[in-house]
């Protein structure tokens, strides 16, 4: 990833890291470039000074959680993460000891939401946390669509927008995303700080879902009945 003059300043206090690192992080996937890494850092750093942890270790990992990019249809999707915890720890095996590469390994390939691996570590937690961050409200809404034409995705279903009569599909329609998985987010976050920020995001993105399905005509989805009482 070639990295724009001045780039490396907005991951300080690692910035010296960021240089060092970022011409070793795969290119060519803009839903996931400098200005991505850099929001999930300052994410971390932010979420860090609740939980904890080693600062260092969190921030290469931040720097390093998307170092190799596989792009979202792709069968090897799955292993993203852990392909890029092995290139991190290639990385850095000169300048930490094994416990310390470990614990970054972990963190990055705990990080993903389609590898289902739980993090164990307070690092694991908060770089979790801070990249779904980056997937929810206006940011996230403008990614998943990057993505969608990028990979050839339909906006959405005409015939059954919502998905009430066939399998959700996040492969062929960028709507049906929502479902699958921004929507969900939000319950998944597992810090505190996390969970603060999350909850202001994901209303925006249940809003811009609404906006979307009234201005393609659908009726405002109906309330879940409440259960009755015993």
């Amino acid at each position: 990833m070639s990295e724009p003059a001045h780039a490396s300043d907005a991951f300080a206090p690692h910035a010296g890291w960021a240089r060092a690192l970022l011409p070793h992080v795969d290119g060519g996937d803009p839903s996931h470039d400098v200005a991505h890494l850099a929001r999930v850092h300052a994410n971390a750093m932010r979420i860090a000074e609740g939980e904890g942890g080693d600062r260092e270790l969190l921030g290469v990992a931040a720097i390093l959680h998307d170092c190799v990019q596989v792009e979202k249809d792709d069968p090897r999707r799955r292993l993203a993460s852990r392909m890029a915890a092995e290139r991190a720890r290639r990385l850095m095996s000169r300048a930490w000891d094994a416990a310390r590469l470990d614990a970054l390994a972990h963190a990055i390939e705990a990080h993903s939401y389609s590898g289902g691996v739980e993090p164990r570590t307070v690092e694991a937690r908060i770089l979790r946390d801070a990249d779904r961050l980056d997937q929810l409200g206006a940011l996230g809404v403008a990614r998943a669509f990057q993505v969608g034409g990028r990979i050839g995705r339909a906006l959405y279903d005409p015939a059954d927008p919502r998905a009430e009569d066939r399998p959700l599909d996040d492969v062929a329609y960028t709507l049906d995303h929502f479902r699958t998985k921004l929507l969900l987010l939000e319950e998944g976050l597992v810090t505190v700080e996390g969970r603060r920020l999350a909850a202001g995001l994901a209303a925006r993105t249940r809003e811009f879902l609404d906006w979307f399905e009234e201005e393609i005509g659908l009726p405002a989805p109906t309330p879940s009945a409440a259960p009755s009482p015993p």
